[in-house]
Formats: structure tokens, sequence, C-alpha cells
């Protein structure tokens, strides 16, 4: 299908050199020309992006009120943006996830990894939670809707989405059903356990499906050990390190109705008498615990939100560290984690080095991983490789 060329016409400002950005997914505010009538398109709109000559980029979703004005869809600029590009795009993902996967339980499209910026789709068998983070993709949302009907014919569909991303595109936050009905929290599976996602009422999608390897890992270091695990959320690391033989896990995470997913899988999984939950503050929590523990899991929220959240994101891994590691065990382990992409790897070892240092540990570095294969990286857009996850070997 070709594009009827109707879709604005954007330039790229003199001084950029379109090798710059060239089939990158992001073009910003001041790579651009801005005119009035540029400055008039409405946020969301397809539009066709051309080098300063007028020799055409592509088609992207655009929106004048945003840093990352420019979004890639395609650099076939005679392709039409309708359901049934998105029906190809979405199938393209799920032939991915059929190779990878046994049981249709994974993220189904990563954004930018998958080439449909600001889109994540995250499905739990037959219901999916879609993620329309962009002005573009929101504005498209009843041909994400058809795509997904025609490719997968799922009972459910929800529309989740909120936070900074959204705020930043100018968009009010979104939460409904548009397809079917969730009554409570939907069962999932993940490496053989049984676990349960609040859809529309937790956080983000209702589960994280991108530590799924690195819960894998976590489960074969806890045989024998008594485990923390703190920010448990619906006690994804927890049940792993139980279902691995640990002696005993303790899991830590301020939100009552997130515990109650945990213990609600953990009886599912008949782990219920070696898992134990606690309401607290993570920090506050580490400050008046007083036992240890052959391994500890910290998997934070994302620290830094922004740029501007960096130096303090900064000294809260540090400080994270530094508080878990004395509650390590000779010779015990530490698992940290960080889903903020504005922190880099490196950074984030730094952050984490430097922590384990002050509270008076030794440790050596012998497991770095990312997020699963359901999430995608894409090579010119390193904020899509955004989770970071360290074992330690403590002294």
């Amino acid at each position: 299908m070709t594009s009827d060329e109707n879709e604005p016409k954007i330039f790229l400002a003199r001084n950029v050199k379109p090798a710059s950005v060239r089939g990158r997914p992001w073009v910003f505010s001041n790579q651009l020309q801005f005119s009035a009538d540029v400055r008039a398109i409405a946020p969301g709109t397809v539009v066709r992006l051309a080098e300063a000559d007028g020799r055409l980029l592509g088609l992207y979703h655009f929106n004048p009120h945003s840093l990352i004005a420019a979004r890639l869809l395609t650099r076939n600029h005679s392709r039409t943006i309708d359901a049934r590009f998105y029906k190809e795009r979405i199938e393209k993902a799920l032939t991915l996830r059929e190779r990878l996967f046994d049981r249709p339980f994974y993220r189904l499209v990563h954004s930018e990894g998958d080439f449909l910026p600001g889109l994540v789709i995250d499905r739990y068998g037959d219901a999916v939670v879609v993620q329309p983070n962009t002005a573009g993709m929101d504005a498209h949302k009843e041909m994400i809707l058809e795509a997904l009907q025609a490719v997968l014919k799922p009972k459910t569909i929800a529309l989740v989405s909120g936070g900074a991303a959204r705020t930043l595109e100018g968009l009010e936050p979104l939460n409904e059903v548009p397809v079917g009905a969730i009554d409570g929290p939907v069962q999932l599976e993940e490496n053989g356990l049984t676990y349960f996602g609040d859809l529309t009422g937790g956080q983000k999608t209702g589960w994280f499906f991108d530590h799924r390897l690195n819960r894998a890992f976590v489960s074969r270091l806890a045989r024998g050990q008594d485990v923390l695990d703190l920010y448990t959320y619906a006690g994804a690391f927890a049940l792993a390190a139980a279902s691995g033989g640990a002696n005993s896990v303790t899991a830590v995470d301020r939100s009552d109705s997130a515990l109650q997913l945990a213990n609600k899988a953990a009886e599912a999984n008949g782990l219920a008498d070696k898992v134990t939950t606690v309401t607290a503050d993570v920090f506050e929590y580490l400050q008046n615990d007083t036992r240890h523990y052959g391994v500890v899991v910290a998997d934070p929220p994302a620290f830094a939100k922004s740029r501007k959240d960096i130096p303090s994101a900064m000294k809260g891994y540090e400080k994270l560290a530094r508080l878990a590691v004395q509650r390590v065990a000779p010779d015990g382990l530490l698992c940290i984690a960080s889903c903020s992409h504005h922190i880099s790897a490196e950074a984030f070892q730094e952050a984490t080095s430097a922590g384990i240092r002050t509270g008076g540990r030794a440790a050596k570095l012998i497991h770095a991983a990312a997020a699963g294969p359901d999430h995608p990286v894409h090579p010119l857009l390193p904020q899509t490789a955004y989770l970071k996850f360290l074992v330690y070997a403590l002294d």
C-alpha cells in the first residue's frame, strides 16, 4: 500500500548533517526547521521528513511540543501508516516471540526495538496490555487495536499508559479496557512458576517480563540460602529464589496490594511456607534489619526519570548498595538492578561498586546482564538497553 503523500512535509535544519539522522529512530526538535505552519501541526501527526535539499528520509510521528520531535516509522516514504502497517509490524514481533517462548507470556512489542516507537505491548495469554506512550501512538490507538485483534484475537485488551513519558508528550494518563473485561489479577507463567499481575492497577502493565532470565539466574544462586528480596513487587524474584531451594525468603515492598499478589503466587506454587512478605520502605528496612542473608536482591524502580535526576540517582544507587551489603552474609551475593535508561551500565557499576566499598566490603563482579530477548535493543538507540543487572560476590 502506498502513501497518498498528504502527510505534512518537514525539513532538517540546514546545519544538520543528514548522515547524523538517517535511519536513527529519533530526531530532536533542534535538528528541524520550525515555522509557524510546522508548529501548528497536531501532535501525533504522521509527517514526511526531508533533508534540507528536499530528499525524503521517511515517515515519522511528529510532536512539535516534544524534545524528541520526530520518531521514525519507516524509511519507505511511500508507505501508508494504517492498521495494515501496524498489523505487519505486530506479526513480525509475534513471530520472533514464538521462536523464543513456548508459552504466550512476554513483551510482544518493545517500542523502538520492534520499530514501533513509543508503543509497548505485553501479552498475558488471552489478555494484552497496550501502552501508547507517545502522541503518535496515542493518535493511532484504534488502528493498533484493529491490528491486534486481527493478529491475536485476544479476549481482553487494556490500554494503560501514564507517568513521565506521556507527560512529556503532553498526554493525560490512560487506563481503560476497550475489549473484554478484567476482573481481578490475571494469572501468568514464568520459568515454570505461576504469578499474578494487576494489569490496570499495578505498576506499568502489571508485570515486568524483562527480568525473566535474571530471575532464573537468581533461582540457581538461592539453593540452601536465606534470601532477602527488596522491592519485590508481586514476588517475582522471591518465588524464583524459593523455587530454587532457598531456605527462606523475606520479600519487602511498601505496597500492600503488590504483596497480596506475591502471597497469592506463593500459595499457588506451594511456597507459602518459605516466603515472608514485609510491608516497608526499603531504605528504612535496611537501616533497621539486623539479619544476614546469603543472597540479597535489590530491584528498585527507576531512580532517574529524566536527565536532571542522574546525580541524585547515582547517590541513590550507591546508598542502596552500601546498605544492602551490610545485610549480606560473609561469602554471600548481592544482586542489584537498575531500570533507569538515563543511567549507563558503566555509571551503574561505578555507583554500586562505590556503595559496596563504603559499606566496608570487598567484592568481585561475577555476572552482568540486561533484559531478556523479548526486549530487543535498537542498535542506534542505547536507551532501549535500559536494564542493568549485576551480581557481586562479597568477601
